[in-house]
């Protein structure tokens, strides 16, 4: 398909964006009606094949697949069963996946959760759950708060080296490993080892397997809280492989087998579980699996392991670009793909990044993803050839369909018009807890396809590239769309001598309700002041962009891997509110 054929208007019935996508591999391309454990079953290269490598031991895909079916009596014995939900509180270990296959195998779900001790003890409670699975450093207090806060009887804990050996973890790996540990470790008569609990399962006598059915709630996991309240994401078996069988091509290569590495990222992530792990191993890659590594030190892991894919957040970016332990002339070829995901990289970013990547003889093209856990993870594939720049995210993947609505409508707008970026297809999730939520989110258009209403705001070109440019749609008093990345590439294109990075933060306007005030956050290099480029800065924006101040930090903060705009948002606020009263 051609820009110049007839075009309707409506990216939703052109799907301008297919002709990125050969014929050949359009044909290799179909939803699987399986479940997890089939597909990997049916993608397996081998029962002797290794799966994943953890801490100096290889895991063959033969012991994968038995002791997924040893995990899954296991929790039968211990009272899970068809529609229940099975809190885990783990780090990204093997046993995570075994519990998942597991899960999948009684007609149960994984409920995941990675927030405060207060939110995860509330999230077993609403579970109904008589048990919970987490690492063995689980604290007697943390304990006691599950069984004093909730229904919960029971604790399975799981040593982080029941797989892999410790005397194979480089001196940073085991001070990470270290510093999980409380003083005083969870005890009594409530608590089982993961040994104990697979014991038990072994001697099991009753029906394990459950009716099959790939629509039914599997996964169950949290956002980061990083934009917002966190919220229970449900997902099934068909709404995960909705997502990974459109993408099963991804890192790859014709002449050896890949690996892929995964650092210091929970499991209690969609993204993480669905298109960091399950993704590589159906597509026969060898998972390298780095749980216990400061995010300080993925350089040293990237360096360790030198992993041909690796799921480069921009957290993980800033770590390497800053980090004086790669030496200059370190290769990094061995990387067959690199991109950010996570949240959006401006263009200085994108630039930097890409510079980083050449100067290190790794010659791919530094790509952005977008996705969110309500999608299933991934929304698009960076398939266009345009510069990956100005909040470029890619184009809508083939089995579904992408577009543009005006905020708070079902009104689909045209190419080129701003507005909030929605999708329909495989992959979109059940719904969250919250009925009310899942309606607002979830919405059954007039062409009876459910579309997933992201919240985010951008527009579609009429080659179908998508553009994301900031979360929400923001407002400033006297006129204006506050759209967070155009401002930023504004800055990022100028060049301003003196900002080595910079981002926007919006807070309400306490004065006029419904509107927002944009601040800007700066990383200056030595010897330059915020009076020092505040001129230029405000030159090169439109006067409602300009900023109410000017901040500068000594470095871009993260929560939740994802930079810290809603702690610094709740910052000025505070700051603000307090001047007002003096």
């Amino acid at each position: 398909m051609s820009t110049e054929q007839n075009l309707t208007g409506k990216p939703s019935i052109d799907r301008p964006w297919m002709k990125y996508y050969p014929d050949m591999m359009l044909k290799m391309i179909s939803l699987p009606e399986c479940t997890i454990m089939e597909y990997l079953k049916q993608h397996c290269p081998g029962q002797d094949v290794v799966a994943m490598h953890y801490y100096g031991e290889d895991i063959t895909w033969k012991t994968v697949f038995e002791q997924s079916e040893k995990t899954a009596r296991a929790l039968k014995a211990l009272g899970f069963g068809v529609g229940d939900q099975i809190p885990v509180f783990l780090r990204l270990v093997p046993e995570f996946i075994f519990l998942l296959l597991g899960a999948e195998k009684i007609g149960a779900s994984l409920l995941c959760r990675d927030n405060t001790i207060e939110e995860n003890v509330e999230a077993a409670k609403k579970a109904d759950a008589k048990a919970i699975i987490a690492q063995d450093f689980l604290s007697q207090k943390e304990l006691n708060a599950f069984l004093n806060g909730s229904g919960v009887e029971k604790a399975v804990l799981l040593s982080p080296t029941h797989y892999g050996d410790r005397n194979a973890m480089p001196s940073h790996i085991q001070a990470c490993l270290d510093s999980c540990y409380p003083s005083k470790c969870a005890c009594g008569s409530a608590v089982m080892s993961w040994e104990e609990f697979i014991a038990q399962g072994e001697r099991y006598t009753g029906e394990v397997d459950a009716p099959i059915d790939i629509d039914r709630p599997l996964f169950r996991a949290y956002t980061s809280g990083s934009t917002g309240p966190s919220k229970q994401v449900i997902h099934s078996a068909n709404t995960m492989l909705g997502i990974i069988c459109q993408m099963n091509f991804y890192g790859g290569a014709e002449d050896f087998r890949p690996s892929w590495m995964v650092t210091c990222l929970p499991p209690a992530l969609v993204a993480v579980i669905v298109s960091m792990v399950l993704l590589p191993m159906s597509s026969n890659k060898l998972l390298i699996l780095d749980p216990f590594c400061y995010d300080t030190d993925v350089d040293l892991e990237l360096m360790r392991y030198k992993a041909n894919n690796w799921p480069i957040i921009p957290r993980f970016m800033e770590v390497i670009l800053r980090s004086s332990r790669i030496p200059e002339d370190y290769d990094l070829s061995h990387l067959l793909a690199a991109g950010a995901g996570c949240e959006a990289f401006n263009n200085s970013q994108m630039k930097r990044a890409q510079k980083y990547l050449r100067d290190h003889n790794c010659n791919v093209r530094f790509t952005t993803g977008y996705g969110c856990s309500e999608a299933g993870s991934n929304l698009t594939l960076p398939m266009a050839p345009k510069p990956i720049l100005n909040g470029n995210v890619g184009v809508a993947m083939p089995l579904g369909a992408m577009s543009i609505f005006k905020p708070g409508t079902q009104e689909e707008l045209t190419y080129n018009q701003l507005g909030e970026i929605c999708k329909t297809g495989p992959g979109n999730m059940l719904g969250y807890d919250n009925p009310k939520a899942t309606a607002k989110t979830l919405q059954v258009h007039e062409d009876g396809n459910t579309w997933l209403h992201t919240g985010d705001i951008g527009y579609m070109d009429e080659d179908g590239v998508i553009y994301s440019l900031g979360r929400g749609d923001a407002k400033r008093y006297g006129g204006g769309e506050l759209a967070i990345l155009p401002m930023e590439n504004r800055i990022a294109d100028a060049e301003i001598k003196g900002i080595d990075d910079e981002f926007f933060v919006l807070i309400e306007d306490d004065e006029h309700k419904g509107y927002f005030i944009p601040y800007l956050y700066v990383v200056l290099t030595e010897g330059v002041t915020v009076e020092d480029i505040r001129s230029q800065v405000n030159e090169c924006l439109d006067p409602h962009m300009q900023p109410a101040d000017i901040i500068a930090l000594e470095e871009r903060p993260f929560f939740h891997f994802k930079t810290n705009r809603l702690g610094l948002a709740r910052e000025l606020k505070a700051e603000r509110n307090g001047s007002l009263a003096v």
